[in-house]
């Protein structure tokens, strides 16, 4: 029998269990400039192409529910889901879930630490997207437009911090 070997794929592996993503980027601004945007998620529609609306559904302290629309810019297609935000102003990081949506699972962490003059902005995803028909090449796929979106966020903060 076989040991489980994870297919590689130009970013990195895909495994047989849930993916997970770690990215990271070094942004020359202030942590507490760069967490502020984060924060900000109703106004992600403004600099992320990826991000079609974000509506607020409750905000409690440093609890925020928000219903998201993400768009797949290669297939047109929208993604949904209802997202939970737990803000760690001490920590300067969140942990975020999918409530409900298209994601079977999606759960992480954003974290930000000042770091030589700036700040590193680290990225942690689980995610679960499964379409049983289609198989391991959609996962493939899904995976590369995850890991795309995640960097695509990490640009979008930079640019935005840096820029203002």
């Amino acid at each position: 029998m076989p040991v489980y070997q994870p297919a590689t794929v130009g970013l990195g592996t895909i495994p047989a269990q849930m993916p997970t993503i770690d990215v990271s980027v070094w942004i020359q601004a202030p942590v507490e400039r760069v967490y502020a945007i984060a924060k900000d998620s109703r106004s992600f529609p403004d600099f992320m192409k990826d991000v079609q609306s974000v509506t607020p559904i409750e905000s409690d302290g440093n609890r925020f529910v928000s219903d998201w629309v993400g768009i797949i810019s290669l297939f047109n297609v929208k993604v949904r889901w209802r997202q939970e935000d737990l803000w760690d102003d001490a920590t300067h990081s969140c942990r975020f879930r999918q409530v409900k949506g298209d994601y079977d699972k999606m759960e992480g962490t954003w974290n930000f630490q000042a770091e030589a003059e700036g700040t590193r902005f680290e990225t942690h995803l689980d995610y679960e997207y499964n379409v049983p028909t289609l198989g391991p090449l959609v996962k493939k796929v899904v995976y590369h437009l995850v890991v795309k979106n995640l960097e695509g966020i990490n640009a979008a903060f930079k640019e935005r911090a840096e820029g203002s």
